[in-house]
């Protein structure tokens, strides 16, 4: 596996868990899922746009589709993202995310004609013995907001591992200079159709309320510029998943470790419940193994 699709994905597996917990504290004072996901699409999209220094070909006006449905893909898993996060707790939710690796293995052969062979299918399996354990809980009953954690998430590894492909198909015609930015500028013109879903303006937002999600969307934005550019730029996008996949593992330590600086409540389940998550999420991790290598 090249350098560029192991160093940049665990980079944006880092960040991606610092940010997940950064947005997860700002939902405690109410900001919202509509709100979070209009402000974190708006600094994503100017944070993408120095993209556009580094030059690319000329944009071809008959292939703006092209973008506007990874746009599309995009913006719906984002929303399912931040669903699973407000309602649900992040030591599941976002190893559950971790399910797009399997996905785009899945996805990718009916764009590249690639063979689904009997690895891939084991690693469908021990995923859902992963889920299984991620789902354990016990003597405190079942995890937070279980439902719409799994099927927030689910969707939103759906709509991700489409995105993924997408990018990793187009990116080397457009250039990733080009595409991400053009990508991103779309994502956030539909998200100003989520101010009709606004429970208060921007304006109520408190001021404690406005660092923890400006700070999460901007390193949702770095791991994001991180991630992508290595999938439109190298492609190998099954490869470059099984390392960003470690977002799950390092979601479950962080909590465990750092949650207190984040004043988050899941580092009380006990260690019972976060040991039972960490073995779903290695579980995982395997079965993510198991689809690179195959």
């Amino acid at each position: 596996m090249p350098a560029p699709t192991i160093v940049y994905p665990f980079l944006a597996a880092l960040l991606y868990a610092f940010g997940a917990l950064a947005l997860k504290r700002s939902s405690e004072f109410g900001v919202g899922l509509w709100r979070t996901t209009f402000v974190a699409n708006l600094i994503v999209a100017v944070l993408f746009s120095t993209l556009w220094l580094f030059g690319g070909p000329p944009i071809e006006r008959e292939l703006l589709w092209q973008p506007g449905v990874i746009a599309l893909c995009l913006f719906a898993g984002q929303i399912s993202q931040f669903l699973a996060l407000e309602k649900g707790d992040v030591s599941v939710a976002v190893p559950v995310f971790g399910l797009k690796v399997v996905l785009v293995a899945l996805i990718a052969p009916f764009l590249t004609g690639d063979h689904i062979d009997a690895r891939l299918w084991a690693a469908c399996v021990l995923s859902v013995f992963g889920l299984t354990f991620l789902n354990r809980s016990g003597a405190g009953g079942p995890p937070r907001g279980l439902g719409v954690t799994l099927a927030a998430g689910g969707f939103g590894a759906i709509c991700f591992a489409v995105f993924d492909v997408l990018v990793q198909k187009w990116g080397p015609h457009w250039g990733a200079g080009r595409l991400l930015p053009c990508v991103f500028w779309i994502n956030a013109l539909l998200s100003f159709g989520l101010v009709f879903r606004f429970s208060a303006p921007l304006s109520a937002i408190r001021p404690p309320a406005w660092r923890w999600l400006c700070g999460g969307s901007v390193l949702l934005g770095l791991q994001s510029i991180a991630f992508v550019s290595t999938l439109a730029i190298h492609g190998k996008a099954a490869s470059a998943n099984v390392v960003y996949a470690s977002r799950g593992l390092l979601s479950v330590a962080l909590v465990w470790l750092v949650g207190h600086w984040f004043r988050n409540s899941e580092q009380h389940l006990g260690a019972n419940v976060l040991r039972w998550r960490l073995a779903g999420a290695l579980l995982m991790m395997s079965a993510i193994v198991l689809v690179v290598t195959r």
